[in-house]
């Protein structure tokens, strides 16, 4: 990928979960594998995040890998885009110190995401989950990114790494791109399928909420087969039946359809004619990346090749930004 190119540069990371949710693929991962074309993209495993949570270290090794097969099956071209393993370039971990520096303790206080796992975690509320919002504006302006893709629950610290961007340059001269939000034109937040009104998430205790880009035909069709729904029988879009809006962002989503074309189709019909509907078109769409993840997966010596490669891109990309910071604060250099 060439710096030259007159594109604009999108940077997103997700974190190693191993298997990422039905959520993260139409929610984030499938709109970065049609942004490749328009833009320059970076994307990256962020192994340093994760470490906020206790892990076990093999396991941890194992997702990191398994994470950057699922991006490759998921449509993620390391021709087109830089994908790498955040801990793989030590300057995100030198960029973050040196932000910390310029970030104000309120600001990390005020950060909602903090309280809320600082809640979940009550036994381990370390400095690195105060802090991994500086972690995360180092990923973001460290590759002189101009837009990120984010959900809702991110744009709290997109504001932070503009606040600390604008900050630096204040008082250094231009640095640091700003970088901006970008919100796709589609894009389907994706509820659990038990509790509707809630965000699906792999950490759900209820298997059945939630669907993993892994589970096979029959898994997906029975768990949306269990979908919480109501006691009304008709597929229509409206404030109050969010079981039905969710199954039917799901549809739309990944059939293409519309909302009116999804109630035209299902007139007459019962839910449960919709849920099998819904749950076949999902298990269709997602086999093709099931097993390509398991061919990938099983050839180590490649995806050790092509992380070694996205890091050496990666590095190579961030270094004069990192020297230019450098400089500024007033590192000698020798």
């Amino acid at each position: 990928m060439s710096q030259n190119e007159r594109k604009k540069i999108i940077f997103s990371g997700i974190q190693p979960t191993g298997v990422f949710t039905l959520g993260n693929y139409l929610g984030a991962i499938k709109n970065w594998r049609e942004l490749q074309d328009d833009y320059n993209c970076i994307f990256s495993v962020v192994d340093l995040h994760a470490i906020t949570v206790r892990q076990d270290s093999a396991e941890l090794r194992k997702r990191i890998l398994d994470s950057v097969a699922l991006l490759l099956a998921c449509g993620i071209d390391p021709e087109k885009s830089i994908l790498f393993v955040q801990s793989q370039n030590p300057a995100h971990a030198e960029l973050s110190w040196v932000l910390s520096c310029y970030t104000q303790f309120g600001e990390l206080s005020r950060m909602t995401q903090f309280k809320d796992k600082s809640a979940k975690h009550a036994d381990n509320i370390n400095a690195g989950l105060f802090t991994y919002p500086v972690l995360m504006a180092a990923d973001i302006l460290l590759y002189k990114t101009d837009m990120v893709p984010v959900g809702i629950d991110q744009k709290q610290h997109l504001e932070l790494a503009r606040n600390i961007a604008e900050r630096f340059n204040n008082i250094y001269g231009n640095v640091f791109t700003v970088p901006e939000p970008y919100i796709p034109k589609v894009s389907a937040k994706i509820m659990s399928l038990s509790d509707p009104t809630k965000k699906m998430s792999k950490s759900d205790d209820n298997q059945n909420a939630y669907i993993t880009l892994l589970d096979d035909k029959d898994t997906i069709i029975r768990k949306f087969k269990r979908a919480v729904t109501d006691s009304d029988t008709t597929v229509c879009y409206k404030e109050g039946k969010d079981g039905i809006n969710n199954l039917m962002s799901i549809y739309s989503a990944v059939s293409g359809k519309s909302f009116s074309e999804i109630e035209k189709e299902f007139e007459g019909k019962g839910y449960g004619d919709f849920k099998l509907a819904v749950g076949e078109c999902v298990a269709d769409n997602l086999a093709p990346i099931r097993e390509e993840f398991i061919k990938l997966s099983s050839d180590k010596a490649y995806l050790t090749e092509i992380c070694k490669n996205g890091a050496e891109m990666a590095q190579r990309f961030s270094k004069r930004t990192l020297e230019k910071v450098y400089h500024k604060v007033g590192f000698a250099k020798f």
